[in-house]
């Protein structure tokens, strides 16, 4: 299996604190937020790892991994990012945000599930969201699930039209098989040459992120599967989320 971290944000809201540095580098307890994910990883006999690199990309330089840098990254989002690496997104990948982290048990958890296209699903996000007080609710990305599949993936609550059980918050966690890696490019190439205007939660297709990518999966009435993850796992974005990680990962 393949890995690919999307890793070319600018990380705007830690930028006291990078002061130069890719929030993926920025130190929990001794160790790089990444460094933590890769060392996960290879213990779990992945080693096959892929960064997209943005600002400062000349700081990475983790051993025994492949880097490709995202020379547009003002331009566009997630979306165009992770595209950077598309001739990459082959066979079985799992695509993974560089600002979370998580336990081996939801790694597991995420690759033990079936599917072609799964993501990853905390249905108690909200309980977390108490502590992340520089952090609102309203910034999560949403999944609302109905008998056990996903209706909707969304950030903005004003979308949601659809009857549904429960909601659940999308970790930044993807994992995609040999028909799923393909599916996912297909529709990128389509949208690449024919959208135009609004797309989903963003303003143009151009400036997509992964989650209005999946919602188009959706609508074209492709299956993507939900896996509800149980153990440790937060986001890193403002000052007060870093406080928590080191908390939560001592």
């Amino acid at each position: 299996m393949k890995v690919v971290f999307i890793a070319a944000g600018i990380g705007a809201r830690l930028a006291n604190i990078t002061k130069g540095l890719p929030k993926p580098l920025v130190d929990i307890n001794g160790k790089s937020l990444i460094e933590r994910q890769i060392s996960l990883l290879k213990k779990n006999g992945i080693n096959d790892i892929l960064v997209i690199t943005g600002p400062y990309n000349e700081k990475f330089t983790i051993p025994e991994i492949d880097y490709l840098n995202d020379p547009k990254y003002t331009e566009h989002d997630q979306v165009g990012s992770l595209m950077v690496a598309g001739t990459k997104i082959q066979g079985d990948v799992l695509i993974l945000f560089a600002d979370i982290l998580f336990d081996t048990a939801i790694l597991k958890q995420v690759l033990a599930s079936s599917g072609d296209i799964v993501i990853a699903v905390d249905l108690s996000w909200k309980e977390y969201y108490k502590k992340r007080k520089d952090n609102s609710s309203t910034e999560a990305d949403k999944v609302a699930i109905k008998n056990d599949k996903i209706v909707r993936i969304y950030k903005d609550e004003k979308k949601l039209d659809e009857d549904y059980t429960s909601i659940g918050e999308f970790l930044g966690i993807m994992k995609l098989t040999k028909t799923g890696s393909k599916i996912l490019i297909e529709k990128f190439e389509e949208l690449e040459k024919h959208h135009n205007g609004s797309f989903h939660d963003a303003a143009s297709f151009k400036k997509a992120k992964i989650i209005d990518l999946l919602q188009e999966l959706i609508q074209s009435n492709i299956d993507i599967t939900p896996s509800i993850i149980q153990g440790k796992w937060c986001e890193i974005d403002t000052p007060n989320d870093l406080v928590l990680a080191k908390q939560l990962f001592k």
